[in-house]
């Protein structure tokens, strides 16, 4: 299905916060959207950037006011297309070398899901990796290689980046948010809509004085003090429930 159909990017788009329409806006303008994905599942707000969108400022303001993970989330297509695989696959393969590796990957995560992460890359232009204009350098010419996935996609990945590095990537389940809810498909799904490139950098926000992952109520406080738009795992999941596709 062609996503971008859904918010045609040609039309003007409602601007207020907490709204679809408005997390649509701020992305196609390079701006931030949190997304929490809900209570009975991580109870996480995480910060989003469209990969396609990225610079330094971007990646500095993870760091000092999220504070968790930055990460990239792929599209689940262009990850098979990559030839990338699930981490957690990855080290059960390994579990014919060590069998301790085995018991690493049993069982599944406090909210029942299997992990997203897959492996880490650099840019091979970057120097340490982990720097906010090598992070930003890394992301976004990982933007360029799902842009280009079906042309120049494939060989640009493998020729100019390497592994492992300091962006962990994470990839989206095969259908979606009919497949899982978590905030890899969340984003990626919320990219798909907004007609932009399928490849969002999200990280985690984290409350300094609780030293626990920031709560909704404060999110809130800083979404309408910073005018950014805050978006519930439900104002997302409704498109499928009222079949869109």
């Amino acid at each position: 299905m062609n996503f971008s159909k859904l918010y045609n990017r040609s039309e003007p788009q409602i601007n207020h916060l907490d709204s679809v329409e408005g997390a649509i806006t701020a992305l196609r303008k390079g701006k931030f959207v949190l997304v929490h994905d809900e209570m009975g599942r991580e109870d996480e707000i995480d910060m989003v950037i469209a990969a396609e969108q990225i610079n330094p400022d971007h990646i500095s303001t993870f760091r000092r006011i999220a504070g968790g993970l930055i990460c990239l989330a792929v599209a689940n297509e262009i990850a098979v297309k990559l030839g990338l695989v699930y981490m957690h696959e990855i080290i059960q393969d390994l579990s014919r070398v060590n069998p301790v590796f085995k018991k690493l990957t049993s069982g599944r995560s406090p909210y029942g899901d299997n992990p997203s992460f897959s492996i880490s890359v650099n840019h091979r232009d970057t120097y340490t990796g982990i720097t906010d204009i090598d992070r930003a350098l890394t992301i976004m010419k990982m933007a360029e290689v799902c842009k280009k996935i079906d042309s120049t996609g494939v060989d640009e990945f493998s020729n100019n980046f390497r592994a492992p590095g300091h962006v962990p990537i994470l990839i989206a389940s095969k259908g979606l948010l009919y497949g899982r809810t978590g905030h890899t498909e969340l984003c990626v799904y919320l990219m798909n809509i907004a007609g932009l490139v399928p490849a969002v950098a999200i990280c985690e926000m984290l409350d300094s004085t609780t030293h626990r992952a920031l709560s909704i109520k404060k999110a809130k406080k800083y979404a309408i003090k910073n005018n950014i738009p805050l978006l519930e795992s439900i104002q997302l999941k409704k498109d499928v429930y009222q079949d869109v596709y």
